[in-house]
């Protein structure tokens, strides 16, 4: 099995007038819709949800990606709290 590039960099997120994302950090990408994009960065898991939400660009080498569309939350969450089923995020990271 491969292992991953991961991300040397610090972690950065940067919201521009809700409609252009741009993260550094980033680690791997989990899932990705039109409502949610689900990412795992140096600093947790991390989930973007809005409307038509698009990955416009994704380097993992370098940990880069920048989502457009509508952005209408950003949550953090640690790997163990991923796995707490009794957390709302600990449902929607399953």
């Amino acid at each position: 099995m491969e292992d991953k590039p991961k991300s040397t960099g610090a972690h950065k997120l940067q919201i521009n007038g809700r409609g252009e994302t741009l993260i550094t950090g980033v680690t791997d990408v989990i899932s990705f819709d039109a409502k949610e994009v689900l990412l795992e960065t140096v600093q947790g898991s991390l989930l973007i949800c809005g409307s038509e939400l698009h990955v416009s660009h994704l380097t993992l080498d370098k940990g880069e990606v920048n989502i457009d569309g509508r952005v209408d939350s950003a949550a953090y969450s640690d790997k163990s709290d991923i796995k707490s089923a009794g957390s709302l995020l600990g449902r929607l990271f399953r």
